[in-house]
């Protein structure tokens, strides 16, 4: 039976890997505790989640020295679109049990897993009460990506002499790649396309992730099962075989790997049974696959740009119904989008000076309407310091304009571009550029921006749009484009580089659920623009 949706079904979903990194410590310096000795420092690494510290592991003791350098990494998972506080904690050990009750606090250091990755090495003072201003000594952490976490296996199988199990034909034979669990069972990670009627298929080459298919383990598991395909869904088993990765990358050219394919029920009734088949491996290839961390600790800078909607849609500012009314108790939803996703891209821009810009507004002095006009009002130097600076640029901005429209965001988006088209002039990755734009209405100029969309889409950037107020948010969606590439003027855009969310989604919950939401997409958009142009990362200056 033929036909364009002739194959097995498909394998199941697999979550997106995670990236864990090791974090390194080491300490000069520390206060000595101990009267006939030196202290002996232990390190605490500690997370913050859900209004609490929870701890994520503890370095070795190491015996009477306050320069210790720990041997134990301390390993974490690691998320780009969370805001990941972390806290360390150095005590003076002197209980085998480790108990840290009755240890001396030598000192401590809170920060963001953010500023740990994208600065590689980490050195600060540790801060301990009761001491003077760096007396208590300092703290380095050095982190890296755990290896192998980005990496793909590049995989081509073969068979021969399989068992024919159709009754008017050969078999119509297909294989299914599975690891084994911790508890022993099996998930499936890949099927192989069917080939029809032939008992000597070769497959075609495909590649797979090598924490899907092994997580990361070599020596794990693999379960390769050989199917028959039947239309109606009741593929007969031909056989099966173990092996793990490092058993699948062992062979090499010209001579390739093979297993005899059991199939376990024949085996006990057949006598004389040999196997079903043999499968072959005649390529296998582990490629290293730069990852999100790889670009940020090798340099790359997320330049992050923000353009704020000031049409009259949004309300009289002055009035409490307003969106851009300033609650002297709370800050509004403009206020809370900002400081959510902010507080996470500025600890990967090292400088934190970011551009800001309003649209849809009349202007000061002459009072005409701009749909690019920097929020401090100053075109030769439109940055914001910090965070800080960003939100107060803004609530100053929103008592010196009058909100008027229409809602154009074209302009900003050709800016952002601008100054991402001129960073493609070095074929380097040294930078990649975020523009969060924050809106409450109907887009004015869909087909101008829709146009700018498609040419940023082949330049080192990123689109946030975030919806504010109730208003009808088609346009973001279809900007969005997660159904198919976005057009324009009969053009596709090179890759999808829009995230659309609406505010009212997260208003019931925490502000790090929206910014996780919106900034999900940002580390796979930048690695696939590098990788298409064949952009290694940088090698970060030691």
């Amino acid at each position: 039976m033929q036909g364009p949706s002739y194959g097995p079904p498909p394998a199941p979903s697999v979550s997106q890997c995670v990236t864990r990194v090791q974090m390194n410590i080491s300490c000069r310096n520390l206060q000595d505790k101990d009267v006939m000795s030196k202290s002996d420092p232990m390190a605490v690494v500690m997370i913050f989640k859900d209004g609490r510290w929870f701890e994520v592991g503890r370095t070795e003791r190491l015996d009477n020295t306050l320069n210790p350098q720990f041997s134990q990494a301390i390993i974490a998972d690691y998320f780009f679109e969370e805001l990941q506080k972390l806290k360390f904690l150095i005590y003076d050990i002197d209980s085998p049990s480790q108990n840290l009750k009755s240890a001396d606090f030598l000192g401590e250091i809170e920060c963001t897993l953010g500023q740990l990755v994208s600065l590689g090495t980490y050195t600060k003072p540790l801060v301990l009460k009761g001491t003077a201003e760096n007396r208590a000594g300092t703290i380095t952490v050095v982190t890296e990506e755990v290896s192998g976490g980005s990496d793909e296996v590049y995989l081509q199988f073969r068979a021969e002499k399989l068992d024919k199990k159709d009754f008017l034909g050969k078999s119509d034979p297909y294989l299914e790649l599975a690891r084994s669990k911790e508890d022993g069972t099996f998930v499936v990670v890949h099927r192989t396309e069917v080939i029809q009627n032939n008992l000597n298929p070769k497959w075609k080459p495909f590649q797979i992730p090598v924490q899907q298919l092994c997580n990361g383990d070599y020596d794990r598991t693999i379960r390769i099962s050989c199917f028959d395909w039947d239309s109606d869904g009741s593929h007969d088993f031909i056989g099966t075989f173990t092996t793990n990765l490092r058993e699948m990358c062992s062979a090499q050219q010209p001579r390739e790997n093979q297993w005899p394919c059991i199939n376990e029920k024949k085996q006990k009734k057949k006598r004389g049974y040999k196997n079903s088949g043999l499968v072959c491996l005649p390529k296998c290839e582990v490629v290293k696959v730069s990852s999100f961390l790889d670009f940020i600790q090798g340099g790359c800078q997320l330049n992050f740009t923000v353009g704020i909607d000031f049409t009259a849609s949004n309300g009289d500012p002055g009035q409490s119904t307003s969106l851009h009314y300033i609650n002297p108790y709370a800050p509004n939803e403009y206020m809370q989008a900002l400081t959510a996703v902010g507080e996470i891209i500025q600890d990967y821009d090292s400088d934190k000076l970011f551009p800001s810009f309003g649209f849809g507004a009349r202007i000061p002095p002459s009072y005409q309407v701009s749909h690019q006009f920097p929020l401090n009002f100053n075109p030769a130097n439109p940055y914001c310091a910090g965070l800080t600076g960003l939100v107060q640029a803004y609530q100053t901005c929103i008592q010196s304009v009058q909100l008027y429209g229409p809602t154009n965001i074209s302009p900003i988006i050709n800016h952002v571009a601008h100054f991402a088209m001129e960073a493609t002039q070095a074929p380097t990755a040294a930078n990649y550029f975020i523009l969060l734009i924050l809106t409450d209405g109907v887009i004015t100029d869909m087909e101008q921006t829709k146009q700018a969309v498609v040419a940023a889409s082949g330049l080192p950037m990123s689109i946030i749009i975030v919806g504010v107020g109730g208003a009808n948010f088609e346009m973001m969606e279809e900007l969005d484009s997660d159904d198919g590439l976005l057009m324009a003027l009969g053009k596709a855009a090179q890759r999808d580089i829009v995230q659309f969310v609406p505010f009212r989604k997260f208003k019931t919950v925490s502000p790090a659920a929206l910014a996780k939401e919106v900034l999900a997409e940002v580390p796979k958009q930048l690695t696939d623009y590098f990788k298409a142009r064949n952009i290694l990362p940088q090698q970060r200056p030691t």
